[in-house]
C-alpha cells in the first residue's frame, strides 16, 4: 500500500468509526476523531463546531437504533496531511451527499471540515 493510499484508508476507517452509533454516544470517542477547530454544514443546514457537534450527538440518550449506512466513498489526498472523502449515507429514510476534510494531527486523522447535502 503506498502513502497516498494508506493515507486515503486511515481517512476512511476513522470515517467509518465516526459513522459508529457506539462512538456517537460517547464524547469521549467523539472528541478523539474531531479536530480541536471542527466545524461542519449539517444536512440540516445548521452550522455545527466541535462542542455542539459533540452535545448534540451525545444527548440522543445512547446509541442509535438503526446504524448510518454509507455508499461510494471515495478519497483524494490533497496534501500530505490533508485527506478529502466524498460519499452518500442514509439513515432512517433520509439521505445526504457528504464531504468530508481530515487533517493529519500528530499521529491521528482529525475530521476538520464536513458537510451534508440532503437529496431525495
Amino acid at each position: 500500500m503506498t502513502d497516498r493510499t494508506s493515507a486515503i484508508a486511515a481517512a476512511i476507517d476513522a470515517e467509518l468509526r465516526l459513522l459508529d452509533p457506539a462512538v456517537r454516544a460517547s464524547p469521549a470517542l467523539l472528541a478523539e476523531l474531531l479536530h480541536p477547530d471542527f466545524r461542519e454544514f449539517g444536512s440540516s443546514g445548521r452550522e455545527w463546531e466541535r462542542d455542539a457537534i459533540i452535545t448534540a450527538l451525545t444527548a440522543r440518550g445512547g446509541p442509535a437504533r438503526r446504524p448510518i449506512t454509507t455508499s461510494k466513498m471515495r478519497g483524494v489526498r490533497l496534501a500530505p496531511d490533508v485527506v478529502h472523502l466524498t460519499f452518500d449515507t442514509e439513515s432512517e429514510g433520509r439521505r445526504a451527499h457528504r464531504s468530508s476534510l481530515w487533517q493529519l494531527t500528530g499521529d491521528h486523522w482529525l475530521l476538520y471540515f464536513h458537510q451534508g447535502t440532503p437529496y431525495a
